[in-house]
């Protein structure tokens, strides 16, 4: 990555930013940007992913401003013209979605304002505004279906199910740790959800047989990783140096651990994380094939059915919200928009000739 060192300052004029700016490169005590950048994230407790992409769109925007000689520059010499121009070449040239495009405007914005505390100016007509879709829902026989395909007691069925049933997204299902299944409350307590929101859910009675199965796998399992000198797992914020013996207590794994020990890419320590959300897609999507049903779906998809189908039994908008852990109650509404359009909604005129 590109060796240049940050700029802790105000927003100088363009000739005092290239003195300061060379100053800082030149300085073997500042610390690089892109650890200074992942630091200041760290500190505001963004997640690991958007920290990733964050630094990869910073990477991408600095070499795509590099001089003609193939020099880096440092950031602080560039500004608001220079983010519009990197944003309309991924536009223009890259064809990137809107969403993408402004994840990029975001991972800049954050660089200037919270890392280098330097205002880029103005962004006006920067921000992408993404097309308003309507979610691809399925119907009772086509989860009924999708549930056939999937062989009795296995993973992928039970992954469907939970998707189905709880309405959770794919990676509040992976990250599920045993201490969150409450099977005499028949509920699922959900643990920094989307925007670091717990919530709790319901646990549907036809899988509670093959979560206790599963539990019993990932004991098997633990046990082993115990006796080979592993046996620990990843826990959030300071709760391993609070309770340094918690990492190796089974209430803490993963309901659905990983196949195989890995490297903490944070702290470079082996642990076995829980099932990569691409070996769940893999096996949803080879079901969703099995079962013969010739629409774009994903994990995703089923949490879209899971609400579509309680507002369609008569269930109030507000407990759907909940259930789904939404902040705001407009975002819940798009599925009332689904129910318009579908069985519920207005009848054709071509059907009453």
């Amino acid at each position: 990555h590109p060796g240049v060192c940050v700029m802790n300052s105000g927003s100088p004029s363009h000739p005092e930013r290239q003195n300061q700016t060379q100053a800082v490169v030149n300085s073997p005590q500042s610390p690089k940007l892109l650890t200074q950048v992942r630091n200041k994230m760290r500190v505001l407790h963004y997640s690991i992913r958007t920290e990733s992409a964050y630094v990869d769109w910073i990477v991408r925007f600095l070499r795509f401003h590099r001089t003609a000689d193939g020099n880096w520059q440092h950031p602080a010499s560039l500004g608001g013209p220079h983010i519009s121009e990197f944003l309309t070449h991924l536009a223009v040239e890259r064809h990137v979605s809107a969403s993408t495009q402004n994840q990029a405007l975001c991972a800049l914005v954050f660089l200037y304002r919270q890392v280098l505390e330097l205002d880029p100016g103005r962004l006006d007509g920067v921000r992408a505004k993404g097309p308003e879709r309507m979610p691809v829902v399925l119907s009772h026989d086509e989860v009924r279906r999708i549930l056939e395909a999937c062989p009795s007691g296995s993973l992928v069925r039970l992954f469907c199910e939970l998707f189905y049933g709880t309405g959770m997204r794919l990676l509040e299902v992976c990250r599920l740790r045993i201490k969150d299944i409450d099977f005499q409350r028949r509920q699922i307590l959900v643990r920094d959800g989307k925007g670091e929101k717990d919530r709790v859910v319901p646990f549907p009675e036809r899988c509670l047989e093959p979560m206790r199965q599963q539990i019993e796998r990932t004991r098997d399992l633990h046990q082993s990783d115990l006796a080979a000198g592993y046996g620990s797992v990843w826990l959030p914020y300071a709760i391993a140096e609070k309770y340094p013996a918690a990492a190796r207590e089974f209430l803490w794994q993963f309901v659905f651990p990983a196949g195989r020990i890995s490297t903490d890419p944070r702290s470079g320590a082996f642990r076995r994380h829980h099932v990569h959300e691409n070996s769940v897609q893999k096996l949803v999507r080879a079901a969703v094939l099995r079962a013969s049903i010739d629409k774009k779906i994903s994990c995703h998809t089923f949490r879209h059915s899971f609400a579509t189908h309680l507002l369609e039994s008569g269930a109030d908008i507000r407990t759907v919200q909940e259930l789904l852990g939404h902040s705001d109650v407009s975002t819940t509404m798009i599925y009332t928009h689904v129910l318009q359009q579908g069985p519920m909604g207005v009848r054709s005129p071509l059907d009453r000739l």
